[in-house]
């Protein structure tokens, strides 16, 4: 295989979908779905391009196996969340290539998957005589995953499951690899939290601005909103999170080891989390797997501003563990908060949660160690949430894994940030770790 051809196939197309602008809402995903349903066919494979509504637009396209396995899905969406320009050091969607790195909102989340398993695709296609198929390969892109996949994966399947039932997928997965000490380690997630987002709201007495009163709405509700920026939910350590910090212990030792084991006990975490040599985001990422979340994103309160309100609330989005209840967790929010403002929770929607030994996993494993000496792959837990909660409604095991290495804090959390980006020699070492589970998991020994 041409691998400097293939290398710039994957950048050039990256760039190109960066360039569709996919901003959710609205959305608008048609034109960029159209564009991979072209680029498939101009391989020889035929696709079926489905809209929820005008311009959401979802693509399926499959590969016949022999039948002898089950199918692989390989997913993703497109849609991506909205980006400030005037924040940025490049235009937003300008795909622009600068010094070996790809520039643009959803570089990281996730178009450079959906570009990796397209290209993968397309190569299984294109070697189809040297790999013929055990299994069906199917590849699925979809529009808005960002705002819950309601015209997306979710209307994909209810209304059009056979098109994309799987016994297996391979979705979006979270984290870069993770560096601690000499060791690296990827991660394949074998779970995600899930959600139950709420509004806090607070009452009090209205009245003229020009003569104030102590009985505001804001008091109340401020108080709240910064208990739960300074305060974190407790340690809460679930199957998933516990396997994925014991299986980064085993792979380090000494006080390192230490660190990472103090993770799971709650008079050590805070200390045990400081003292790990990584970067802020992924100790973000570390705590929020053992932890529910809850973070104010959404103020109102008050229409003019001579007028004290009489009613203040706050959006909150909160990311669930497996186990937790609504129950559980009102009570571990008033804990913190009182009892002073009411709480309403929006529709709850539980976590997912597999066991990790699997035939997939252990071909991801292996792939991983063949192209980084000394890796381990480790099981792992998404702390947002994905179109796995839908998918998986047709029975497939869904893993989220995107090979990436670390490449320093400078491009680490750039998911939803200002200046997202990607290197060229992540999307190499990516599509070329994709290409080999994919052809090892579907094609003939």
């Amino acid at each position: 295989m041409n691998w400097d051809h293939t290398i710039r196939e994957v950048t050039t197309t990256l760039q190109d979908l960066l360039r569709f602008d996919t901003t959710n809402p609205p959305g608008n995903e048609t034109p960029c779905i159209e564009y991979i349903a072209r680029k498939l066919k101009r391989d020889g494979i035929e696709s079926v391009v489905l809209e929820s509504a005008p311009g959401r637009g979802n693509v399926v396209a499959r590969l016949k196996g022999d039948g002898s396995l089950p199918p692989l899905l390989l997913m993703g969406h497109v849609d991506v969340v909205p980006a400030e320009a005037d924040k940025w050091q490049r235009a937003p969607f300008s795909g622009d290539l600068v010094d070996g790195i790809v520039w643009g909102r959803g570089a990281i989340d996730m178009k450079q998957m959906v570009t990796m398993a397209l290209l993968t695709f397309l190569l299984v296609k294109r070697d189809a005589s040297r790999i013929p198929l055990k299994r069906d390969l199917i590849f699925m892109a979809n529009a808005d995953e960002e705002t819950g996949g309601r015209m997306g994966a979710a209307w994909m399947v209810k209304n059009h499951p056979d098109l994309i039932r799987a016994e297996y997928a391979i979705n979006e997965g979270g984290a870069t690899s993770i560096v601690l000490g000499d060791q690296v380690f990827y991660v394949c997630s074998t779970a995600e939290k899930g959600s139950a987002r709420f509004t806090l709201r607070s009452h009090g007495e209205p009245g003229h601005a020009s003569q104030p009163n102590k009985n505001n709405a804001l008091l109340p509700l401020s108080r709240a909103v910064a208990n739960l920026i300074e305060t974190p939910l407790p340690l809460r350590v679930c199957k998933s999170a516990q396997a994925h910090i014991e299986a980064m212990a085993r792979g380090v030792d000494g006080e390192l080891r230490a660190h990472v084991l103090g993770l799971l006990d709650p008079a050590q975490h805070e200390r045990a989390l400081a003292a790990l040599p990584l970067a802020d985001a992924q100790k973000r990422r570390l705590s929020a797997a053992l932890h529910n979340t809850a973070v104010p994103t959404i103020l109102k309160a008050g229409s003019k501003i001579n007028v004290i309100p009489g009613e203040a609330e706050c959006q909150v989005d909160c990311r669930i563990l497996p186990g937790t209840t609504r129950e559980s967790l009102e009570q571990e929010l008033r804990a913190g908060i009182g009892n002073n403002v009411d709480i309403e929770f929006g529709p709850i929607y539980p976590a997912l949660e597999s066991d990790p030994n699997s035939p997939l996993f252990e071909t991801i494993r292996h792939a991983v160690e063949e192209h980084e000496k000394g890796a381990r792959l480790v099981p792992g837990l998404i702390t947002g949430g994905t179109d796995a909660k839908s998918v998986t409604q047709l029975g497939t095991k869904v893993l989220g894994f995107v090979p990436m290495r670390y490449e320093g804090p400078a491009m680490t959390g750039l998911g939803h940030n200002h200046n997202e980006r990607v290197s060229v020699a992540n999307l190499e070492f990516g599509t070329r770790v994709l290409y080999d589970v994919v052809t090892r998991f579907c094609g003939k020994a």
